[in-house]
Formats: C-alpha cells, structure tokens, sequence
C-alpha cells in the first residue's frame, strides 16, 4: 500500500475511533449514574419498549462503530475512488461515524440519573424526537469537516487501465454499414434474489396484512423481471433492459465520449451488485469480471458487466465516431 492509500485509511478511519473513544468516554464517567438495564428501544412517541445491560450498551456500541469504520476503511484503502470521488467518500464516513456516535451517546445520557424499578430497568425515561434532527445536522458539519480535511491527504489518481480511458478500439464499418450488438447479462444470484423477495411478499401477504405484502411483491416481480439483464450497443447508445420495459438503463450515444473494456471488481469498485450509484460512477453489476466501461460526456463512468465486453465497447466507439462525422 502506497503512501496516498495509508493517508486515505487513515482519515477514513479516524472519525469511527473518534467517535468510539467520545461515547465510551461518556458512559465511564457517567456509570454510576446509569440504571443497571438502559432504555435502548423507542417507539413513536419516544416511550421505551425495550432495554439493555450496560455492557451490552457497550459491546453494540464498539461493535456497530468499529465495524462500520472497518467497511468504511476497507472502501477508501481498495476501492478504486480518486480526486472529488475519493473526499465524498471519506467526507460521508465522517457523516456517519457522527450520526451514529450522536444516536448512541444520546441514548446513554438520557438514562442518566433514572430511577430503576424491581427488575434494575431505567424508568420514565424517553428519547426525544429533536434529536433525529440533531444528529442530521451534526451529520451535515461532519461531511463539511471531512471533506475539508481530506485535502491534507495527497491526491490520488486512477492506476493504469482503471475508468475508461484507456486504449479505445474499434470496429471496422464500410460507408453506411448500421451495426448492433446484444448480449445478456445474467448471474446466478439475480434468479435466488428474486424468488426470495417473491415468497417474503407471499408471507408477509398471509402473516402481517396486504399493505406490507404488496409493495414486497411488487418489487419481486420487478427483480423477476430484470433476472437476465440484456445489454445492447446500436446507434441509440447503451441500453441494460429485462423483460419488461421498465426498469431499464439507457445511456444515449451523444452523452458517451468512449468505451474500453476491462475487468471489473464489484466490491472495491461499486461496493457490490446491482445497480450502483458512487460518486464518479454508475452501474450494472451482476457479477466480477469483464464488462464495458463508458466515459460520458461529464466525466462520470458507466458500467456493465457482461461477456463478449470487448466487442461492444469498439463497436461503441466506431457508432461514436459515425455521429461525429455525421454532425
């Protein structure tokens, strides 16, 4: 690991040990003050429904930080983020170790000085609703502080054959010649996810009631819909479609700039499957492998995966090229 990937680790996991050593300092010195179970659950009104032991306060505490600061710091240090993309990232991991440093230690200071009933449970105690919108403001100035932060780090920029500006090739097309490519885009786990999202609509249709049951199978059908995606290049662009016409993705020709292929990692890149949305990028990603990599107009990314990339993304820019000197 280069000395620009130890500086982003670095500041990508110090707002998650800040945050841990803030809230563990806070029970220390309030301990004595705190009932033997704490009010941990709340409900609408912010009346507490459930409760917990102080040390389990403590373990879900160190446990629900540093795991999210290790997923955070495993992102920044491998996956493949640079320049404004690389500060969001670390600047939302700020965002977040706050919010959830902010929820816990509130949870922990509104127990303070509770009177306890028979069983050692904190009594009377509630968690105001205002505090949501505190630990979002908090959140706010924390991805402020971040990002500013993050320009102490050295700039980072794309390895060799990462995004798509690498070698773009092409394909050969006499004067007139109108050319497509297609192919699908399928994975083992689209059709399982699918199906799983179809029976928990099922059951919860004939558990809980139809208006939770609905939505969940609605969202099945859509997931069954979409279980072999369909990538296409022709002279409208780049098109990743199921077997309904919606949802699908279209990238028309005159927002892509150019193509390459190349091998994709979902999680260091995308941080998993799906449709991905990340600062700088967006995709298809149904699995690990190659797929086509399209450089838009704006500077952003797209990507699918899918077999046979190398084709469809020199036939991309040989259409590109045709508009070019059509207009």
């Amino acid at each position: 690991m280069n000395r620009k990937h130890v500086g982003r680790v670095v500041l990508a996991a110090l707002p998650f040990l800040l945050a841990l050593a803030a809230d563990l300092i806070l029970f220390a010195s309030r301990r004595d003050r705190l009932p033997t179970q704490l009010a941990s659950h709340f409900v609408g009104n912010g009346r507490a429904d459930d409760y917990a032991g102080q040390t389990s306060y403590v373990v879900v505490t160190t446990l629900l930080l540093l795991g999210t600061g290790v997923l955070w710091t495993l992102m920044a240090g491998l996956g493949k983020y640079y320049g404004t993309a690389a500060r969001t990232l670390i600047a939302s991991g700020y965002a977040v170790a706050a919010l959830l440093g902010y929820l816990m230690a509130v949870v922990m200071l509104i127990n303070v000085d509770a009177a306890e009933d028979a069983r050692g449970r904190g009594q009377d105690v509630s968690f105001p609703l205002w505090h949501l919108a505190v630990a979002v403001g908090v959140a706010a100035v924390a991805f402020g502080l971040g990002f500013l932060v993050t320009a102490l780090a050295p700039a980072s920029e794309p390895d060799e054959g990462d995004g798509a500006a690498g070698e773009r090739k092409r394909i050969a097309l006499r004067a007139g010649e109108v050319a497509g490519w297609g192919r699908g885009a399928g994975s083992w786990w689209l059709p399982l996810t699918a199906l799983l999202i179809l029976g928990s609509g099922v059951a919860l249709l004939f558990t809980v009631s139809w208006p939770f049951g609905v939505p969940v199978l609605v969202l099945g059908l859509l997931a069954a819909s979409f279980v072999r995606p369909y990538v296409t290049v022709d002279r409208r662009g780049i098109t990743v479609s199921g077997l309904l016409p919606w949802p699908r993705v279209h990238i028309p020709l005159d927002r892509i700039e150019g193509a390459t292929s190349r091998d994709i990692n979902p999680l260091t890149e995308y941080g998993g499957w799906g449709y991905r949305i990340r600062p700088g990028r967006t995709g298809v990603i149904t699995r690990s492998g190659e797929g086509i990599v399209a450089r838009l107009v704006n500077g952003r990314d797209f990507a699918v995966t899918v077999d046979d990339s190398a084709t469809g993304a020199a036939l991309l820019n040989t259409l590109i090229d045709q508009r070019r000197t059509e207009h």
